[in-house]
């Protein structure tokens, strides 16, 4: 074992104790159904990433450090539980509002057909917004309003913005280099807040198939950030030399080239709000993870 090796392990043992707190911390602040295992094992292993990667040259004490990788962690850990868009949290907010005041009136809960007349929507709309309320989905809304750091925070530290733009950088690469397709289905659901219902009535296919590209989608969007900033979480192929796994390591490879290129021309870090160019500022999706 080499002397970085050991240092490494000395500051894991060392700060064991900031996982716990952090974890502590974020599920004082989410559903009972969260488990502290899964949080704890994503702290856990932000912790010793952090071991290895820390430069003591920087100033910045490894704690400080460790706390923001342990935070992002968690956060990652929390986001990956919630892939639905903001418009379709809005809805399921709405559906519960309008049910609760009508059960009041009526003295009994509401039929769809009677949701649906009270809010002037089609009853498969309000399916919908039960479906996504079904999946038990985290309010991410919520986290930052409770005090969960975001990457478009104007409180960030020096050695934390630079860590949330990189993110940024590698998101905003990955989502533009996803396939046609894919790309489309993220920027209409997740940056448009369309509803699935009316995207899947413009390509052509059924709503399932939506919720089947978006997750491909997100799931090879995460892939090919993690595949730059954290290889280790990203998942060995069962076939590493197929067709199916050689064009994961062409998108893998086509995110860091984008990156570094945004990066190198000095862009400003966004999400595409649409693919013509226009961008607006918001927290990764992993992301997505």
């Amino acid at each position: 074992m080499n002397e970085t090796t050991t240092a490494a392990n000395e500051l894991v043992v060392e700060h064991l104790a900031l996982v716990g707190y952090h974890v502590n911390s974020m599920l004082s602040r989410v559903p009972s159904y969260v488990s502290r295992s899964d949080l704890a094992s994503a702290g856990h292993l932000a912790l010793v990433q952090a071991s290895r990667a820390y430069d003591e040259s920087t100033g910045v004490p490894f704690a400080r450090y460790a706390a923001l990788r342990i935070r992002g962690a968690l956060v990652d850990e929390l986001r990956g539980m919630d892939w639905i868009s903001r418009g379709a949290r809005r809805r399921v907010r709405q559906v519960n509002e309008v049910s609760d005041q009508l059960t009041a009136t009526m003295g009994r809960v509401p039929s769809r057909e009677e949701l649906a007349e009270a809010m002037g929507v089609a009853v498969s709309e309000v399916d919908t917004a039960r479906s996504d309320a079904d999946v038990r989905v985290l309010s991410i809304d919520g986290l930052e309003a409770a005090g969960a750091e975001t990457v478009v925070d104007d409180d960030l530290s020096p050695e934390e913005r630079l860590v949330a733009n990189e993110k940024l950088q590698y998101l905003r690469a990955g989502v533009d280099s996803l396939p046609e397709r894919l790309r489309h289905v993220v920027e209409q659901l997740f940056f448009q807040d369309r509803p699935v219902v009316e995207l899947a009535e413009e390509l052509g296919v059924t709503q399932s198939r939506i919720s089947q590209l978006r997750t491909e989608a997100l799931a090879l969007l995460k892939d090919g950030m993690n595949a730059s900033l954290e290889p280790s979480l990203v998942p060995v192929a069962a076939r590493p030399e197929g067709v199916a796994e050689r064009r994961r390591r062409a998108y893998f490879a086509q995110v860091a080239a984008r990156a570094a290129q945004n990066a190198q021309a000095g862009a400003v870090v966004a999400v595409p709000q649409q693919h013509s160019g226009q961008h607006e500022q918001v927290a990764p999706l992993s992301a997505v993870g």
